[in-house]
């Protein structure tokens, strides 16, 4: 008899052309394991083509699949939140819609997990995706390190896998704004990186715009660290010292030789320096404060539209 269930969650985003070939791979790859039985958990993030169509059918082919559909675009990391909510396995599986995963790389992170991480990620040697998506990745690196505290050693990737208690701690998270990594932070120090390889993308392009990957970065480090606030305190200590020795120094200067004239170029380029430091720093804290205001107001992390879900309340 089959013990061990594996769950996938699978955020999917105008991958109607991939999505299928990347489910039958899983559950060719899983088949392989006869200890190991498996579940699926697609979820539909807003997509504008029939990627919502081709998950329902596939929940209606297969009763280990299920099928969450969005009522609009809510993200990567609410359909990650909403596929964690749905787990029954013991160890849980993430990774992308695009094909770009190596599924054939899946136990070797399940094979960590039963050594005793609570997380795997898998970690790339050489990634297959625009400069765009790279830079991004390098600023996410970074902001996590610096502002998350992240093991600089560790590789954090979208294609990880980790046990129940770890995906059971995440679902307490109730903020508007889930960043998993973050939570995955909060929750373990126990995570490894395994070297896998990347694939070239089958189909279409990467959903993440410049703009999208501003938004994770800002759901990063406003949702989990009061770093960039302790930033704002020390800028505004700096400024206030610099302007009171700029204020001596021209005192002493005056007294020293009345006839000297104040630059009127100096005093505009002082005022718009710190006048520019006081918007940005104001900004900082109006995210904060806003953020704030619309997780007291209980905005939803993700609303669903509808759901296709036949499988069997006890894996057997």
């Amino acid at each position: 008899m089959k013990n061990k269930c594996i769950s996938f969650v699978i955020p999917c985003y105008n991958s109607e052309l991939t999505i299928r070939n990347v489910v039958g791979e899983v559950i060719r790859e899983v088949s392989k394991q006869e200890e190991y039985q498996y579940e699926i958990i697609l979820v539909n993030d807003g997509s504008r083509d029939g990627t919502g169509d081709v998950i329902k059918q596939l929940a209606e082919e297969n009763d280990n699949i299920a099928a969450v559909l969005f009522a609009k675009n809510f993200g990567q990391h609410a359909a990650l939140m909403a596929g964690f909510c749905k787990v029954m396995g013991e160890y849980v599986v993430c990774l992308d819609d695009d094909g770009q995963m190596p599924i054939e790389s899946i136990f070797d992170l399940i094979a960590e997990l039963e050594r005793g991480a609570d997380v795997a990620f898998g970690r790339y040697e050489d990634t297959q995706q625009k400069k765009i998506r790279n830079f991004g990745s390098f600023i996410n690196v970074k902001m996590t390190e610096m502002l998350l505290e992240k093991p600089k050693d560790l590789y954090m990737s979208s294609f990880w896998a980790g046990k129940r208690f770890v995906i059971d701690e995440i679902c307490k998270y109730e903020s508007a704004y889930p960043y998993v990594g973050g939570l995955l932070l909060r929750t373990t120090h126990n995570m490894v990186s395994v070297p896998v390889k990347h694939r070239p993308r089958q189909q279409g392009k990467s959903g993440y715009t410049f703009f999208k990957l501003l938004g994770l970065w800002m759901n990063g480090f406003t949702a989990f660290s009061v770093k960039p606030l302790r930033f704002a305190t020390f800028c505004g200590g700096i400024s206030a010292f610099v302007g009171f020795v700029l204020a001596i120094v021209m005192i002493i200067r005056k007294l020293v030789n009345p006839s000297i004239l104040l630059g009127y170029s100096s005093t505009i380029t002082v005022i718009l320096f710190v006048g520019g430091m006081i918007m940005m720093l104001l900004g900082i804290l109006g995210e904060y404060i806003g953020r704030i205001y619309i997780c007291i107001n209980k905005a939803p992390q993700y609303v669903t539209r509808e759901a296709v879900d036949h499988r069997k309340d006890e894996q057997t």
